[in-house]
């Protein structure tokens, strides 16, 4: 089962950028048995990798909008390291409340984008200092509740960044992989890592991330977008029920 849930986990993170990031502390946490601590870190880990082989693979292939990635990925280690320091004190229940409550904020802003003309000419992107106090904003999220937090560069992207679905997909690969490092860092020495489950799992979302990728070329932007808002209000409503 682990290495079927770190190839879904993978696919997921092809189809959506950092969208699909939002599977990986609720899978530890309820499918695995992770506290939520150690799902968080390892979270940040395993993303990180995985994503980092996306990014490549997209940069590989053209298809990666590298100067809106490197704007909201830098400042999005500062707010990480910051948003770890912070996620490192709290109970273990608010941290998933926050992320589920970030899931379903994101959830509204897709179905809204979701709703325009697909064919419809992206919004102006916005001044770099926009995106950059976005990132830190986003990175604060992304320390707090692990990766999961960093599904929120896509519809950032999208809407702040004038990016169309697809690049602000692989865009937030590169920006995941940064903010992730500045997470782990802020958690370091705080929390045990089992280095060989991180890379053997790594290895096997990152196969999945670079087929998501692929496939995602094949899929319309408007599916995209609601499958994603789907996934984010089935996984928020699961987290908020659960004791």
């Amino acid at each position: 089962m682990t290495f079927a849930l770190a190839a879904a986990i993978g696919v997921a993170l092809g189809l959506l950028g950092g969208g699909g990031s939002i599977l990986v502390v609720p899978a530890l946490t309820y499918l695995m048995g992770f506290d939520t601590k150690t799902a968080v870190v390892t979270s940040l880990a395993v993303v990180g990798l995985a994503a980092a082989a996306g990014a490549a693979w997209s940069f590989a292939r053209g298809k990666l909008a590298v100067l809106p990635a490197l704007i909201i990925g830098s400042t999005m280690m500062v707010g990480a390291y910051g948003g770890a320091l912070i996620g490192a004190r709290l109970a273990d229940r608010t941290q998933m409340v926050i992320l589920a409550a970030v899931m379903l904020g994101a959830a509204i802003i897709m179905i809204y984008r979701s709703m325009a003309d697909e064919g419809a000419t992206p919004a102006v992107a916005a001044h770099p200092a926009a995106l950059g106090l976005l990132g830190v904003g986003l990175g604060v999220i992304t320390g707090l509740v692990g990766v999961g937090g960093g599904f929120l560069i896509v519809p950032a992207l999208v809407i702040v960044g004038g990016l169309p679905m697809r690049a602000a997909s692989s865009a937030s690969l590169l920006a995941i992989t940064m903010g992730a490092l500045a997470g782990l860092a802020g958690y370091s020495g705080r929390v045990h890592l089992e280095w060989g489950f991180v890379f053997a799992f790594a290895a096997v979302a990152a196969a999945g991330t670079i087929a998501g990728g692929l496939l995602a070329d094949r899929l319309p932007q408007r599916r995209l977008q609601q499958i994603f808002a789907a996934a984010l209000v089935a996984i928020a409503v699961f987290i908020l029920t659960r004791g």
